[in-house]
C-alpha cells in the first residue's frame, strides 16, 4: 500500500485514490500574490512548487494573479494572448481604462496561466483608492510607505479584475470563482471583494503575521506572553499599524482563513483575533529515485566538491582529517535571532569544548549561508582557492613527468629505478608548491567584505566565543554572505548540490512559521535539527513517533530557558558526531523515506479542502462540506524503526555498543527494504471527510 494523506487538521491520515474526482468545470480558481513570478521569499517556492498539482486539478480554469516586474518577466514567463474570451475581453477593457495587464505561462512545471498587473503604471490612481480604503474601512496608508501603496493598488486592481470577470460571464448558471489570497500585500483585494459583495468564494492564507514577525525580532518573549499583547499598541509602536489592519481585515472578512502551521494557527488567533479554519502545511515537488543508492551517490558527489572548496580554504592549515570531516550548515534570511543563528554559534563554541576534551578525532565546519552586505570576496579566500589549483597543476606536472619515464623504462624491459624516477628539477617544483602553501594568518572566517564588518552579529558572535578556525579548535566556521550559485569563483555549486553534499542542517529558529530549510534537507536524504517554534518541526513531531531516528532532531525552544536549549542543542550536535559512518548511511536513508510526508501529492490536499470549504460558505444553496471530526483512532505516526539506531544515545534501548569491529560487520542484520516496508504497513486508514455538490451528483472526494 503506498504512503497517502488526508485532510485532518490535527493529523495526516491515510488516502487511497479517490472513486470520484470534484466536477470542477463550473468553478474557477484565482490564486493572487505579490511573489508570483516575483522572487522575494518563501512563498515563491509554496507557489512555484504547488502551481502543478493545482494546474493538473483545475486545467484550463486556473490563474496565477501577480504583479508585472520586467526583469522577472523576460526570464520566467511567456507572454500570450489570453485563450479564454472573458476573460480577453476583461483585460482588453482594463487596458483600455488606463491600466496595463498581461497574460501569460509562467515557465515553471505545470506551466500554468498568469495574469500580471503593472501596479507602478496606475500610481496615479493611488491618492483616489487612498481616499476610499478610507471611507471604507477607516485605514490610512502613509506616503512613505511604499510596501504599504504597492499593497493598495494591487488590492484595488485585482478587486477590479474579479470585478469584472464576474461581471462579463453571461452563462446560466455562471461558474463559481474562488479566489485565494496570500499575505497581507495581497489581503486588500479579498476586502474589496467581500465590500462590493461579489459572488466569489474567498481564502486568506498567512505564511507569517507581520505582528509575530516584528515581535520576535524585538527579543520578546514572544510565545508565552501570546495572550497579554496589545496589538494594536504593539503595531503602532513599531509604526506598522496601516500593515496590520490590512491583514487582519482580510483575515476576518475571509470565508476561510488558512494557516501554514499550528504555531502559525496559534499566533495568529491571538494576534488577529481570529481562529483559522484550516492549516494548510508547505510541500515540495519530491524527486523519487529508483534505488535508495542514487541518492546516497549524489551526496558523496557534492561530499567531494565541498571537500575541495575545504582544501583551499584551509590550505597551510590542512591539519584534520577531511574523511573525518562533518558539514553543518544553516541558511535563510539574515534574521540572527528569529532564525536561531545566536544559539547555534554559542552551540558550537560548547561543541568545540566538548571535542577537545574528549579528544575527538571529528572536525565539524559549520557553514552559515546567509546573504549580508559585502563589496567583493575576501582576497584571502580567492587566494585560497588559487593556490588549491596550483598545488593541482603541479601535482599533474609532475605525474606526467613521472608517467613518461616509467613507459619508457617499461618499453626497454627493465624495471625502473625509483630512485631516478624523480630529478632535482621535480623536486625543485615540489619545494616550491609546498613553500606557496605556507600561510601566516589563519584561515579567514568570512568569506566576503563585509561592509558592516564591526557591527555584524554574526562576527561579534564569533569575536565573542573565540572560534578563529585556529589548528586546536576542532569546529570551525565559515560565514559566506551571499547565496549559493553554480557560477561563483569561490564555491561553486548551487544549494541543492550544496545541501546534498552536507551532513546536517540546523536550523534552531525562535520564529518560523513553516521552515522550507529543513524539508529540503528531508527531501534530499539529509538529517537536520529544527524547532518545537517552527511549522516544520511541530509538523514532523505530531506524525514522527521518534523523529530523532529518522534524522529529525526537535529542539525545545518553546519551554525552556535559553541556556537549556543551547544545551540541548550541543548534546544533539555532540550525539552527531559520534556516530560512524554506517549509522549516517542508515540514518540518511530513513530521512529519505519521510519525504511522502512532504510531497504536494498528500498535502496539497489541505489547499483542496480549503477551497471546498470556501465553495460551500459562499455557496450554500450548491455546495455542502461536512468537517471531519477527529477521533483518538484517526490518522497516523511514523513508528519508531526497530532495527539499527542512528544515535549511540538518543536511541539507546535497541542500539548495538558501537564499536571499530562493528563498523566491518558484515553478518549484522539491516534490511532497509523492510524496514521501509514497514513504516508503509503501519500507516492506519482513517475516518474521511465527505464534500457534496448540490448541483448535480452527490460527490465524497475523500473516500476510505
Amino acid at each position: 500500500m503506498p504512503l497517502a494523506r488526508s485532510l485532518s487538521v490535527t493529523s495526516l491520515s491515510g488516502l487511497e485514490e479517490w472513486d470520484e474526482e470534484f466536477d470542477l468545470e463550473d468553478a474557477v480558481l484565482f490564486e493572487i500574490a505579490w511573489e508570483v513570478a516575483n522572487k522575494v521569499g518563501g512563498i515563491y517556492t509554496v507557489i512555484q512548487t504547488k502551481a502543478r498539482l493545482t494546474a493538473e486539478e483545475w486545467g484550463e480554469n486556473y490563474f496565477l494573479v501577480g504583479p508585472y516586474v520586467e526583469s522577472n518577466v523576460r526570464t520566467q514567463v511567456e507572454l500570450i494572448e489570453p485563450t479564454d474570451p472573458v476573460l480577453k475581453r476583461t483585460i482588453d477593457k482594463m487596458n483600455s481604462s488606463g491600466c496595463k495587464v498581461y497574460f501569460g505561462r509562467w515557465l515553471i512545471e505545470g506551466s500554468p496561466y498568469v495574469i500580471l498587473i503593472d501596479v507602478a503604471f496606475t500610481a496615479w490612481s493611488l491618492d483616489r483608492w487612498k481616499s476610499e480604503l478610507w471611507e471604507l474601512c477607516d485605514i490610512g496608508v502613509p506616503w512613505f510607505d511604499r510596501e504599504a501603496n504597492d499593497a493598495v493598488l494591487f488590492g484595488f486592481l485585482t478587486a477590479w479584475l474579479l470585478g469584472e470577470v464576474r461581471n462579463d460571464i453571461h452563462t446560466d448558471p455562471p461558474p463559481h470563482i474562488v479566489a485565494q489570497f496570500h499575505e497581507w500585500l495581497a489581503g486588500l483585494g479579498l476586502v474589496l471583494c467581500r465590500h462590493r459583495q461579489l459572488p466569489v468564494a474567498t481564502i486568506f492564507t498567512t505564511h507569517a503575521t507581520l505582528l509575530g514577525r516584528y515581535l520576535c525580532a524585538g527579543n520578546v518573549d514572544f510565545y508565552n506572553n501570546l495572550a497579554q499583547f496589545n496589538v494594536d499598541k504593539e503595531a503602532g509602536d513599531r509604526q506598522i499599524y496601516h500593515r496590520y489592519c490590512l491583514e487582519r481585515a482580510a483575515a476576518h472578512c475571509a470565508h476561510v482563513f488558512t494557516t501554514v502551521s499550528q504555531i502559525t494557527a496559534i499566533e495568529a488567533e491571538f494576534l488577529l483575533k481570529r481562529k483559522p479554519d484550516i492549516v494548510t502545511p508547505n510541500g515540495l515537488n519530491v524527486k523519487k529515485f529508483s534505488a535508495m543508492h542514487e541518492f546516497q551517490n549524489l551526496h558523496a558527489q557534492s561530499k567531494n566538491r565541498i571537500q575541495e572548496f575545504i582544501r583551499g580554504h584551509f590550505y597551510g592549515h590542512l591539519d584534520f582529517n577531511l574523511d573525518k570531516c562533518l558539514f553543518l550548515f544553516i541558511a535563510g534570511r539574515y534574521e540572527f535571532s528569529n532564525k536561531g543563528a545566536d544559539i547555534f554559534l554559542e552551540a558550537l563554541a560548547r561543541l568545540n569544548y566538548l571535542l577537545r576534551v574528549n579528544q575527538s578525532d571529528v572536525t565539524v565546519i559549520a557553514f552559515f549561508i546567509m546573504p549580508a552586505r559585502t563589496n567583493n570576496f575576501n582576497v584571502e579566500t580567492l587566494k585560497g582557492q588559487a593556490v588549491r589549483k596550483q598545488l593541482w597543476d603541479t601535482a599533474q606536472t609532475v605525474k606526467e613527468r613521472f608517467g613518461k619515464k616509467l613507459y619508457e623504462s617499461l618499453l626497454v624491459g627493465q624495471l625502473p629505478d625509483v630512485s631516478k624516477m624523480l630529478d632535482k628539477e621535480d623536486f625543485t617544483i615540489m619545494k616550491r608548491a609546498i613553500f606557496a602553501t605556507q600561510r601566516q594568518c589563519q584561515p579567514p572566517v568570512c568569506t566576503h567584505n563585509m561592509l558592516e564588518d564591526s557591527s555584524d552579529p554574526i562576527l561579534n558572535c564569533v569575536r565573542r566565543i573565540g572560534l578563529f578556525n585556529s589548528s586546536a579548535d576542532r569546529v570551525k566556521i565559515i560565514f559566506h554572505p551571499e547565496f549559493l550559485s553554480s557560477t561563483s569563483p569561490l564555491l561553486p555549486m548551487d544549494y541543492e548540490e550544496f545541501v546534498r553534499g552536507c551532513h546536517l542542517g540546523v536550523f534552531p529558529s525562535y520564529y518560523e512559521p513553516w521552515g522550507y530549510t529543513p524539508a529540503e534537507c528531508t527531501v534530499m536524504g539529509i538529517p537536520s535539527i529544527s524547532t518545537n517554534l517552527s511549522g516544520f518541526g511541530c509538523f514532523m513531531e505530531e506524525h514522527i513517533a521518534d523523529p530523532s531516528a529518522y534524522g529529525i532532531y526537535i529542539l525545545d525552544r518553546r519551554f525552556r530557558g535559553v541556556d537549556e536549549s543551547c544545551n540541548q542543542l550541543t548534546s544533539f550536535l555532540f550525539q552527531f558526531c559520534k556516530q560512524s559512518r554506517r549509522q549516517r548511511i542508515i540514518q540518511r536513508n530513513r530521512t529519505e523515506r519521510l519525504s511522502d510526508l512532504l510531497d504536494w501529492r498528500y498535502l496539497g490536499r489541505y489547499y483542496i479542502s480549503a477551497r471546498h470549504m470556501a465553495l460551500a460558505k459562499a455557496f450554500p444553496d450548491t455546495y455542502v462540506y461536512v468537517p471531519h471530526e477527529p477521533n483518538s483512532t484517526s490518522g497516523f505516526r511514523y513508528p519508531r524503526p526497530a532495527s539499527v539506531p542512528p544515535s549511540p544515545a538518543l536511541s539507546r534501548h535497541s542500539s548495538p555498543h558501537h564499536s571499530e569491529a562493528e563498523d566491518n560487520d558484515e553478518d549484522e542484520r539491516y534490511d532497509e527494504d523492510l524496514e521501509a516496508e514497514k513504516d508503509r504497513v503501519n500507516i492506519r486508514q482513517p475516518y474521511t471527510t465527505p464534500f457534496k455538490n448540490k448541483s448535480s451528483a452527490q460527490y465524497n472526494c475523500f473516500v476510505e
